[in-house]
């Protein structure tokens, strides 16, 4: 495999450089049910709001469901690009939010099989998602190879827990696993703790997780915010509506947006963009 991340990187090089360096952000969790996936979807469309081209990519290539929350029926995803049957732009959705979507199932998984024609054609149409100013990945829970891929190879990634125990504990696992299993741990670790009932409860769990991983992993993860536990959340699955959009002052939504104005105003990690992304992911097969 390193000789065909190899040829890539050299087809890479002979690709025209672009200006245009796109943000992309993974978004993961230790464990499932922690409303990971509602707040990739609900983070892209903040996102939107604030005037950016935004492509979310629904990574959980187990369950994905990304779809459902947006209230849209993919028919095509990007297996059909990986098997030359439909080209990027084919592929993605405009959604009635501003954002544009893309259908994951289990197409990043067969790029390892790819010759290196095929994985030629594949990264030339990646290339494409360029013009986007942020691109959002919604990655399985756990610890999957394909979850620490798209982690390895994203600007930065965002770690979504609960208050609960098990929450917690699973958040520091999946922390440990990245640090440690990442070889150049080159990594932008963030924290969200979703659905509290305090600003001070979100500020201890944090702090609990972040400590920890100082102290035993010599790592620095960081905070970048809370979002309250609201019944407009919930109502807002139901409604296959996202919540930022049903109620935009909200307590989780403005909960949101403050989450996305201090990641704008943060500075974007070094080598940003589809081709730096596309070079890592195959690279971490």
């Amino acid at each position: 495999m390193e000789e065909q991340a190899d040829d890539l990187r050299e087809f890479m090089s002979n690709q025209p450089k672009s200006n245009h360096n796109t943000r992309i952000i993974a978004i993961t969790s230790g464990k499932g049910g922690v409303g990971k996936t509602n707040l990739s979807v609900n983070m892209a469309i903040a996102y939107a709001q604030l005037g950016k081209k935004v492509i979310l990519i629904d990574g959980d290539l187990g369950m994905a469901n990304v779809n459902v929350l947006l209230n849209v029926v993919p028919k095509y995803n990007l297996m059909h690009v990986i098997n030359n049957k439909k080209t990027m732009k084919e592929i993605i959705l405009d959604t009635e939010f501003g954002i544009k979507f893309i259908a994951g199932a289990n197409g990043f998984s067969k790029i390892a099989n790819l010759n290196q024609n095929e994985l030629n054609d594949f990264a030339r149409q990646f290339t494409m998602l360029g013009d986007a100013d942020i691109i959002i990945i919604d990655t399985g829970a756990g610890i999957a190879n394909n979850v620490l891929q798209f982690v390895a190879a994203a600007n930065e990634v965002y770690v979504v827990t609960t208050p609960e125990p098990t929450s917690i504990t699973d958040s520091y696992g999946i922390i440990k696993i990245i640090t440690t299993e990442i070889v150049d741990k080159q990594v932008n670790l963030k924290l969200i703790v979703n659905r509290v009932h305090s600003a001070d409860e979100g500020k201890r769990i944090a702090d609990r997780i972040i400590n920890i991983a100082a102290q035993f992993l010599g790592y620095k993860v960081d905070y970048v915010g809370f979002v309250y536990e609201d019944v407009v959340v919930s109502s807002s699955v139901i409604r296959q509506k996202p919540f930022i959009v049903v109620n935009p002052t909200s307590k989780s939504s403005q909960c949101l947006k403050h989450i996305v104005g201090r990641i704008e105003k943060s500075e974007p990690a070094e080598n940003s963009g589809v081709l730096t992304f596309l070079k890592k992911f195959i690279s971490k097969k």
